[in-house]
């Protein structure tokens, strides 16, 4: 007789608890309080500049000073902002008709040669490709005089004229470069085909198939684009003055310099903060899908 004896089932470890969707949950009340007191402890670091910009702006001149420079108004008082917004507000109009041309030209530009390097190869393409993203290492410092020369040369008025076409020419390699690769990763091969295959030629092919798909490069380019225009002062100090140039040279004027009006500084500062600040409120949710529309290749 043969004894038979039945193994012991053999011993697992406990699995973690899993989600609904399969992932294992690591969340736990510590982890979530210590990640909210790092976020909210990053908050206060990022916004005390704001805070200081705002008290020191509806403070009035005898309230200003290092030791109460956190402290709420004794007085709260819009006299700076009045006086900063008479101050900026032609600049303000001035540099809106610079930001928004350049925004737009430079990142049409930029699709048109991005599709044209990407989809469209000629002999000379990567070459091409190369020269025009040197551009966007070389130091502004190194070509103030000659590019001052340039565009005395070619008749361009100083002011916001002469801005628009500077940033244009200097927008034109990012906005490429940006372009380039959306389209190489994102827009397939098939539709550039069947568009020839329908009898279709490069620029009908880029208005009617390209630029309906372009919408996510577009967001990243005119942010970007308005964002430098808005906010330059280099090429603003060589190319313009305070009576034809942006804000940044109307802001730097306002500062002063033997006897500064803080307030008035602060709510200049503010007021030439609001614009960038609403475009990337209004168009920011798009910013982050269009860096990374073209970042893999589907």
């Amino acid at each position: 007789m043969t004894a038979t004896t039945e193994a012991a089932p053999a011993l697992t470890p406990a699995r973690p608890a899993r989600k609904a969707n399969g992932g294992i949950n690591r969340r736990s009340p510590a982890g979530q309080a210590v990640r909210y007191i790092l976020l909210l402890a990053f908050l206060i670091v990022v916004l005390m500049p704001a805070y200081v910009l705002i008290v020191t702006s509806l403070k009035s001149g005898r309230e200003i000073g290092v030791n109460g420079q956190w402290n709420l108004p004794e007085h709260w008082t819009f006299a700076s902002w009045d006086k900063a917004w008479t101050a900026l507000r032609p600049s303000f109009v001035r540099t809106f008709e610079l930001a928004i041309p350049v925004a737009v030209i430079s990142s049409i530009l930029g699709s048109a040669n991005g599709f044209v390097l990407s989809r469209w190869r000629f002999p000379g393409a990567d070459v091409v490709f190369t020269v025009i993203l040197f551009g966007m290492f070389i130091p502004y410092q190194a070509v103030m005089i000659p590019l001052r020369q340039i565009v005395h040369e070619i008749n361009l008025a100083p002011g916001i004229p002469t801005l628009v076409f500077v940033h244009c020419v200097y927008g034109i390699p990012i906005c490429t470069l940006i372009f380039r690769n959306y389209y190489a990763t994102t827009v397939p091969v098939e539709l550039i085909e069947a568009s020839r295959v329908d009898g279709a030629g490069m620029l009908r092919t880029y208005a009617s198939v390209i630029l309906p798909l372009s919408a996510p490069g577009f967001v990243v380019t005119v942010i970007w684009q308005f964002t430098s225009a808005w906010n330059d002062y280099l090429f603003a100090i060589f190319m313009s003055n305070t009576r034809n140039g942006p804000i940044t040279i109307a802001l730097n004027a306002l500062a002063g310099a033997q006897s500064p009006d803080y307030a008035a500084s602060m709510a200049g500062a503010l007021i030439a903060s609001l614009p960038t600040l609403v475009v990337y409120i209004v168009l920011g949710r798009w910013f982050i899908g269009g860096l990374m529309a073209g970042s893999v290749k589907n």
